[in-house]
């Protein structure tokens, strides 16, 4: 039993790790789409983003 429960808390540790490394590139990517987006809009509003501080 007790080989059971640390191979089920093994695996489960691993998935929760997987799907956090899943998450950090999803929020990577977003972020930089984000950016992208952002600097696009103000290119077309010929507004000068560096002067600008966005957080």
């Amino acid at each position: 039993m007790t080989e059971n429960t640390q191979h089920g808390v093994a695996r489960r540790n691993h998935l929760l790790e997987a799907a956090q490394e899943e998450m950090v590139k999803f929020e990577r990517k977003e972020n930089e789409f984000r950016k992208k987006d952002r600097e696009e809009r103000a290119a077309e509003l010929h507004l000068p983003l560096g002067e600008i501080k966005v957080h």
